[in-house]
């Protein structure tokens, strides 16, 4: 599996597999490129899947942290992988993060010419909510979890000169594990599964199992990413004039289904797929689901070039 060596110097590892039509995957946040091959591997014989490990995780967890924000990074590092493997007219499968990237492609680059068919899993295009859009993250909640984030970003700058949050003292990683089961409450109010949960969370060795990056500044730099992304990324989604598609959990607590529904219904040519068993996770709760309409998505939209 190639190292890409991106514009600042640093190589980002990209998973590679397949043959035929190239597919370009964004993850979400924490997610390694192998957990799409459930999903992926058997049309491995008609398209060849590009799916990048971002910077702090799996084969790029040693990248280097740029200074700036880790959206316009990842957009930045995605328009360099374009360019070195001249991607062009390609199927884009983008999820939750990766749909934020994707977007913001779309907003502050040429990324829209580049997609011959968008599929959008469960994100919003829209993070802050204000008296324009309702349904950012978390919807009505929003304000709790800028609250929560807050509170981390502030505790984590007091140790940036620890490279690990294990080797953090107890103090420390106790009121991280704290802040962060308040998050996980936003998400899930099953008091079973948050005693689970907290339990995880005060384990020094296991508590990076539940966190966004085992490393503090990685940490940080993806709170401090959602604490102050202002991006309205409407009317970019809106002028996309290839196939698009939505997957979107029902009862996603982190990006309300109304706000997706909303930005599906403005774009006339969308097609718009409800996984109603499921939260922001539909590969996880309704795999079997998510895997036949993966399928149905690079079908529909696959072509007959060598």
């Amino acid at each position: 599996m190639p190292h890409y060596r991106m514009s600042d110097g640093e190589k980002l590892f990209v998973r590679e597999f397949g043959q035929g039509q190239p597919v370009l995957v964004l993850s979400g946040l924490g997610m390694l490129s192998w957990q799409w091959l459930p999903f992926l591997y058997r049309h491995a014989k008609t398209h060849r899947f590009i799916i990048p490990d971002w910077r702090g995780f799996g084969g790029s967890q040693d990248c280097a942290i740029p200074e700036m924000d880790a959206i316009s990074s990842h957009w930045r590092d995605i328009d360099s992988l374009i360019d070195q493997l001249q991607l062009n007219e390609i199927p884009v499968i983008a999820y939750s993060m990766g749909a934020t990237t994707a977007m913001h492609g779309m907003q502050y680059g040429n990324f829209a010419e580049h997609i011959s068919a968008y599929l959008h899993i469960d994100q919003t295009p829209k993070i802050p909510v204000d008296d324009s859009w309702a349904y950012g993250l978390f919807g009505e909640h929003h304000p709790v979890f800028i609250s929560i984030l807050t509170e981390l970003s502030q505790l984590l700058a007091q140790h940036q000169h620890t490279r690990y949050v294990k080797d953090l003292d107890s103090q420390t990683r106790e009121q991280i594990a704290k802040l962060w089961l308040q998050f996980i409450g936003l998400q899930n109010s099953n008091k079973y599964s948050l005693k689970g949960f907290e339990w995880v969370l005060n384990q020094s060795r296991l508590q990076s199992l539940l966190l966004p990056s085992k490393r503090v500044d990685y940490m940080t730099w993806y709170i401090n990413n959602y604490l102050y992304h202002q991006e309205d990324y409407r009317e970019a989604l809106q002028k996309l004039q290839c196939p698009v598609t939505f997957f979107s959990g029902t009862q996603s607590k982190l990006y309300p289904v109304q706000g997706q529904t909303l930005i599906a219904q403005s774009i006339a040519h969308a097609k718009h797929v409800h996984f109603k068993k499921s939260g922001h996770t539909p590969l996880l709760t309704e795999p079997v689901k998510f895997a036949r309409e993966m399928s149905a998505f690079l079908k529909a939209n696959a072509t007959h070039k060598p």
